[in-house]
């Protein structure tokens, strides 16, 4: 996926860790993915995919730290009200709501690229199917340096203004990899993604310290199921809408579109509140 939006941890040095992790996979899998189907096959590279999973199931069932239980609903509070609490608290936050409104935003578009995008290297650019994986490897790299230079360009910048500037001001190049052409020009495509998955680990780690820092302990679960709810809601319809409108207007154009989508999102933030600060406030600070 052309940067997911949205992660979760509860340190800043712990979501940038994961963050780099997380893109490293990214580097390595899809290269995998690519050498296993050139080698064996579709069916050779599912299976073993499938055996990953396995493996996947045995590394969680070794571990053996307990978590500690959940806190014990109040009185006469149900699922329901729940739901409702964590709902209320994000919409009803002039900040927060803005910051979902982007991230689900970003989100749509993301999903329109990551259904563009096999589709266009293979067919607007004819790369090699065996290939396509080391591109979209190589484009993962972005996300590695992100999470690694993200707590740093929150200190120099500030932690309240890079959330607005990690979408539009770095992610504003990824629209060249729409550029991208047959041969040498193929080269134009990792690089826009790459700046993608950067732009994307620098704004999901900063705008989850805000999330942190605004929102009491005892809601915490509940805000963050509700801003999930709403923004990994969109990455399906981005597919859908992807998929109709490279059929309808063109796989390079959808794709212009969806890179600009991406970056356009970024004005929710930007007009908003975080605009005049430097610094996202203390965890005291409820609003």
């Amino acid at each position: 996926m052309a940067g997911s939006y949205e992660a979760f941890a509860d340190s800043p040095e712990l979501r940038e860790s994961l963050g780099s992790t997380q893109a490293f996979a990214q580097l390595g899998g899809p290269s995998l993915g690519g050498g296993l189907v050139a080698a064996f096959g579709a069916a050779g590279a599912m299976t073993a995919d499938a055996i990953s999973y396995a493996v996947s199931v045995f590394s969680i069932s070794a571990i053996r730290t307990r978590e500690e239980p959940p806190p014990a609903r109040r009185e006469g509070e149900t699922l329901r009200s729940q739901i409702a609490e964590g709902l209320r608290f994000v919409v009803g936050h002039k900040i927060l709501r803005r910051v979902v409104a982007c991230t689900g935003t970003a989100n749509l578009f993301s999903g329109m690229t990551s259904a563009l995008a096999m589709v266009f290297l293979i067919r607007v650019l004819h790369v090699r199917p065996a290939l396509t994986g080391l591109i979209m490897a190589v484009s993962a790299i972005g996300g590695i340096a992100g999470g690694v230079f993200a707590g740093r360009l929150a200190k120099k910048i500030g932690s309240a203004r890079i959330i607005w500037m990690s979408m539009l001001v770095f992610s504003a190049p990824q629209a060249i990899a729409s550029a991208a052409w047959r041969g040498w020009g193929v080269l134009l495509f990792p690089l826009g993604w790459g700046i993608t998955e950067f732009a994307a680990m620098v704004y999901n780690v900063a705008q989850l310290s805000y999330r942190q820092s605004v929102t009491p302990p005892e809601l915490m679960g509940r805000m963050n199921a509700a801003v999930r709810w709403v923004v990994w809601g969109t990455l399906p319809l981005g597919g859908i809408l992807g998929g109709l409108l490279g059929t309808l207007i063109g796989v390079r154009p959808a794709l212009w579109l969806a890179f600009i989508g991406a970056w356009a999102a970024g004005w929710f933030v930007f007009f908003s509140p975080l605009r005049h600060m430097r610094d996202v406030p203390a965890p005291s600070v409820a609003r």
